[in-house]
This record gives C-alpha cells, sequence and structure tokens, in this order.
C-alpha cells in the first residue's frame, strides 16, 4: 500500500492528485469570471491539452498521476458518500427544503461521472430539465447558475496540503471556493485510496463555520526536516496559520512552523506565487515581495497543542537554521524590472519540483527559466498560454500525497 506523507517540497515526488476542468471552464465568461475569481476566459480545448502536456510531463517523471473527477466519482459510487455530498452541497438552507430536494432527486439519478462534472462544474438552471413547484425556478433566468461552477478546483494545491503524516482540509477564503473543500473531504473519508489509512486530519475536516481561521495550501511549503513554512497572505490568515500549527504540535508531526507576512494582494496570492522550494538549499523567490526584512515569526509548541511565536529578525537564516544549511541560494525572478514583475505574475516562481534540482514550469518564462538553468536547476518546460491565465503555475495545479523527505 502506498504511504500517504509528504516529507519536504524537493523529495522524489510519487503520486499528486490534479485536475482536469473542462465544464467549469465552459461555465466562465466575461460577466462572471471575476465573481469567480478568474482574470479572464481561458480557450477550454486549449487549456484541456495543455493540462494533459503536465499530467504527461508528471507521469514521464515517475510520478502518479490521480485526477480529481475521477476520485470524486468513485467516492460517489459509496451511497453514504453520495447521500453526504449532495446533502452538503445542496442543502436545504441554500436553496429552500422544496427546490433543494427536487434537485438532489434529479442529481441523485445521474451517472456518478456525470455527477462528478456537475458538482465541480456547476448547473445552470437552463441545464435543469425538471420542472420544480418550488418559487425559485421562475425567479431566476435560464443562464443563473442553480450550482456555481468551481473552475479554481484546477488549483489542486489550496483545497487540501498533506504535511508529513496527514492532510489539513483547507476552510478557504472566497466564498468561491468554499464548496471545493466538501468535495475533498469526501474523498478522504470515503474513497477506497484514503479510507482507513493511517493518516491524521490536522484541520478543517468538518463543515463549520471557521470565521477567521482561513487557509490556503498555496501558502504551505513542507521545507522538511519537521519544518513548515507558511505565508499569511489574502487567504491565509494567522488564526488559520495557529490552528494548522498547533495541530501539527500535537500530533508530533512538525517541530517548528515559519510564518511569514505578505501584502494582501491579488498578485502575490499565496507565497509559492512569490517563493518555492527547489533543492534543498535552493529557493525561487521575487525579492520585491519578498524582501529580506520581510516579518518573520518562529512557531513552536508541544503536544499540550500550545503555540508560542517568537518574531525573528531574518527570515533567510530562520530557514537556514531549520534546514541546516550553511548558506540559502535565492534564485531571484528573471530580467529587468518590467520582465521579472510581468515573469512573476505570468507564475516564473510557481515551480513544482519533482525531484532535487528538476521542476515543472510555464515554458513562457524565459528569463527567469535561463537563471534557473544557470543556477543548475534542470526545467521541465510545459505550455500556459491558457492556463496561465488562471493564475496559478504547475506548483498551484498539484496537491503532492506522497513524496519524499529531505
Amino acid at each position: 500500500m502506498n504511504k500517504l506523507y509528504v516529507g519536504s517540497e524537493v523529495g522524489q515526488l510519487r503520486r499528486v492528485l490534479i485536475h482536469r476542468p473542462r465544464r467549469a471552464l465552459t461555465h466562465l465568461t466575461p460577466s462572471n469570471c471575476h465573481q469567480l475569481l478568474f482574470d479572464d476566459v481561458l480557450a477550454v480545448e486549449k487549456a484541456g491539452e495543455e493540462h494533459d502536456v503536465f499530467a504527461k510531463t508528471l507521469e514521464s517523471q515517475g510520478v502518479e498521476v490521480l485526477l480529481l473527477t475521477n476520485l470524486l466519482a468513485e467516492t460517489l459510487a459509496i451511497a453514504e458518500a453520495k447521500d453526504w455530498l449532495l446533502n452538503t452541497q445542496v442543502s436545504d438552507f441554500r436553496y429552500g427544503p422544496t427546490f433543494a430536494n427536487d434537485v438532489r432527486c434529479y442529481l441523485a439519478d445521474l451517472p456518478n461521472l456525470e455527477l462528478a462534472k456537475i458538482l465541480t462544474g456547476g448547473l445552470s438552471f437552463g441545464e435543469m430539465p425538471l420542472e420544480s413547484s418550488s418559487m425559485l425556478q421562475s425567479l431566476y433566468k435560464k443562464n443563473d447558475f442553480i450550482i456555481d461552477p468551481l473552475p479554481n478546483h484546477l488549483f489542486t494545491r489550496d483545497t487540501s496540503c498533506w504535511v508529513y503524516g496527514g492532510v489539513s482540509i483547507n476552510p478557504m477564503a472566497k466564498v468561491a471556493r468554499q464548496r471545493e473543500t466538501n468535495h475533498l473531504r469526501a474523498i478522504y473519508r470515503w474513497h477506497p485510496s484514503f479510507a482507513g489509512q493511517d493518516f491524521i486530519k490536522y484541520f478543517g475536516d468538518e463543515p463549520l463555520a471557521y470565521d477567521h481561521s482561513t487557509i490556503e495550501g498555496g501558502d504551505v511549503l513542507v521545507i522538511g526536516k519537521g519544518a513548515v513554512l507558511i505565508g499569511m497572505s489574502e487567504r491565509t490568515t494567522p488564526q488559520g496559520v495557529e490552528h494548522l500549527a498547533s495541530s501539527l504540535f500535537k500530533h508530533g508531526q512538525a517541530k517548528q512552523v515559519i510564518a511569514l507576512e505578505l501584502p494582501k494582494d491579488r498578485s502575490c496570492m499565496h507565497l509559492d506565487t512569490v517563493m518555492t522550494h527547489m533543492r534543498e538549499d535552493t529557493f525561487s523567490v521575487y525579492p520585491n515581495v519578498i524582501p529580506d526584512d520581510v516579518k518573520c515569526w518562529s512557531l513552536t509548541g508541544d503536544e499540550s497543542g500550545r503555540v508560542k511565536a517568537t518574531q525573528q529578525t531574518s527570515y533567510i537564516s530562520t530557514i537556514e537554521k531549520a534546514l541546516h544549511v550553511d548558506k540559502l541560494n535565492l534564485i531571484t525572478t528573471g530580467g529587468d524590472n518590467f520582465e521579472a514583475e510581468r515573469e512573476q505574475w505570468n507564475d516564473a516562481n510557481n515551480v513544482l519540483t519533482v525531484k532535487p534540482g528538476v521542476v515543472i514550469g510555464y515554458e513562457r518564462n524565459t528569463y527567469t527559466n535561463e537563471k534557473y538553468d544557470k543556477a543548475g536547476i534542470t526545467v521541465l518546460p510545459i505550455p500556459g498560454d491558457e492556463l496561465g491565465r488562471g493564475r496559478g503555475g504547475a506548483r498551484c495545479m498539484s496537491c503532492p500525497i506522497e513524496r519524499d523527505g529531505i
């Protein structure tokens, strides 16, 4: 049986969860894309082809690729899981008892794969053939959504993140993404690959109102040797960090959490859009967002779950101590100021390491990729002209489930 364990950012990647979106992208339009947290609409077929290249690149490196839609469909084959998901995602409080019941009845009769595609890709009033006696149907237009599409499921990194011997099932900051978490709750609870396996659920397993305690996996870097680096961003709060840190310490899974303060800005939505780990002593960094004097705390604790936060003078020396390396090698985004800003926006820093010194990144970021190459980092290039419009690169689009430590 494969081990559910992620011991680092840079050890050999063995199993990863990704999502090839289609239905959700067909529902993305200029009038709704901003509400759904996209800056633009994507060419659906082209985005799918680019995603296929990403999957094949992973497989060429010996990585087992799991697809979210398939996992969700296989989870829905379990009656208890299907019942829970339909009642959670199509609740009486969201739609009123009459319409909720009608929608659930319609969805329950669909094949599981079709149902999985609707839950992730959305359903408009015009697409539901059922006539309901509820007032709702006559109050909405055909193109209004009964179930909003979840195009951000593309970024499987955020919804859940595996940290050493367990997973955080993340309460998301934005309403447009909060339903994603329920899909992962169901998969980790019922899917045969996870049900009954020996792993810890650190945080977020219950569908509660987590209030200000939000956390997203793009901010969580498992840098190894018992340390975790977390960015406090537009989406991850100090409260969320403290909850995850407390659970990590309580279960004896981490010795230290290093927290960095990030600007609350879309261009650096998560830590991994400005900083990723490429080799034990090497990080890519966008210095305009992560200057040497960025505010940094070291969080420690014990099995009581209490957390002690101590502000540090230098994030670089804090990471060096945690990783037991003499000197960190920081590779900054390539080109002049204009080129560097453009390439950071196009996810030049958001690379996915598949083994030490080998990363997957968008081919379009030529200046930064050249710097990586000169530093001895091998870039496996993938196309991202369409996928990149979602503002996420290879790391954003991947949720490692099994990876070696360092």
